[in-house]
């Protein structure tokens, strides 16, 4: 079966036409090998949780690498320590158990040592208790390990999160006395240095504070024009489109500057909605500039799961909102502050980038999205105001005459 444009979950190189990211991976590495712990954060749909798995599978020849997603744990799991403690264990141990296959004997007592604990469900197993375990672990593992964990801002908004934040620093501090994992990858939307949360109901939003150990990191995750055009060039091999793969490479990237959702979706809809249509009847008429042009069309009308992401935060965020309405209908230029929150969660969102420290939309679909959107809301704004007009207009009218 011929392989497809991904755009849900993370994309399978046997499944999916993928763009190539092994320089990504061998730049991750070799953060990996200086042994420091980093978080990935990145907009929805940019591709997370694709990079760590191939990630997973790059490094599995030097590391025993553990892969977990909160998400998958239901919030109830995070509000007391030693539930939480009892069911990390559950999940590190079903996870290490699938990778450490051929593991020394000594490993093996540790993992029994954490299982019988597991089993016994105890109601007095803390966060302090769990860390002595991974601990020796670590200590007898026959590879270094590296932790990853996606969906981190599943738990960021608990006290347990942030005291396992608080945890992983110490032993990171105290690693040259005492084993713990080589390596640590926090990935989600939210930069975890800066998450804030709500304690309690009489309590301050306090910063997450624990995770100051994260190395600051510059590794771009938008896919190259030169990446693009090795996609197309897969999909060309299998289709015979005649296409001219670096042309139409160059027309997605000045679209979406890269953007991993917004690719695939454009490929995937010239592949499967514009090819075959009356206007495009063929691939060959489908791959072609006038093809593009129609699938972007189709994207900008459509709602999709990005949309409704971006569109969320915008309503969660009124001070976002009114600063990109003010970027894109008032042209205000934005200049970079340190520590402005708007500018934050712009970049943050993925609505925007800093362009020499200016604020800029961060590609030609958001920016026509948003400027459409903008200047819909405002028509509907001005129209319910003429009529409220008009009707404010009739009822002074019929009072006068009542007079």
């Amino acid at each position: 079966m011929r392989k497809i444009f991904n755009v849900s979950a993370d994309c399978k190189p046997d499944l999916h036409y993928m763009v190539d990211i092994s320089e990504r991976l061998q730049d991750i590495k070799e953060l990996i090998d200086r042994g420091e712990y980093f978080t990935i954060n990145r907009a929805r749909q940019y591709g997370k949780t694709t990079t760590l798995r191939a990630l997973k599978r790059y490094l599995k020849e030097d590391y025993t690498v553990i892969s977990l997603d909160f998400q998958k744990l239901d919030a109830a799991k995070f509000r007391d320590g030693n539930v939480f403690s009892l069911v990390f264990a559950s999940y590190f141990l079903r996870q290490i158990k699938r990778e450490a296959t051929n593991c020394s004997d000594r490993m093996k007592e540790e993992l029994g040592a954490l299982e019988e604990i597991v089993c016994k469900g105890s109601v007095t197993f803390s966060l302090f208790e769990l860390f002595v375990y991974l601990s020796q672990i670590c200590e007898a593992s026959d590879k270094p390990i590296v932790m990853m964990i996606d969906e981190v801002d599943s738990a960021a908004n608990n006290q347990v999160f942030l005291d396992f934040l608080a945890q992983l620093r110490g032993y990171y501090i105290d690693r040259d006395e005492v084993s713990i994992f080589h390596s640590v990858i926090l990935a989600g939307v939210y930069d975890i240095k800066s998450l804030q949360v709500k304690l309690g109901p009489n309590e301050e939003h306090k910063t997450n504070s624990p995770w100051n150990i994260a190395a600051d990191i510059d590794i771009d995750m938008s896919l190259s024009k030169q990446g693009i055009a090795g996609m197309l060039d897969d999909y060309e091999q299998d289709c015979r489109t005649g296409m001219e793969c670096e042309k139409l490479a160059a027309l997605i990237y000045d679209y979406t500057s890269g953007y991993p959702f917004l690719v695939s979706k454009i490929c995937k809809l010239i592949d499967e909605k514009i090819a075959g249509s009356p206007e495009f009847p063929g691939k060959s008429d489908a791959w072609t500039k006038e093809g593009f042009l129609a699938a972007v069309r189709i994207l900008l009308l459509e709602e999709n799961t990005l949309f409704e992401s971006l569109d969320n935060k915008l309503i969660d965020f009124p001070e976002l909102k009114q600063m990109l309405k003010d970027l894109l209908l008032n042209g205000r230029m934005i200049e970079y502050v340190p520590g402005d929150i708007g500018i934050r969660m712009a970049v943050m969102f993925g609505f925007a980038v800093l362009n020499k420290g200016v604020l800029a939309v961060s590609n030609r679909i958001f920016e026509t999205r948003l400027y459409n959107g903008f200047l819909a809301e405002q028509a509907r704004h001005l129209e319910i105001s003429e009529i409220a007009e008009e009707e404010k207009n009739q009822f002074v009218g019929v009072y006068l005459c009542s007079i």
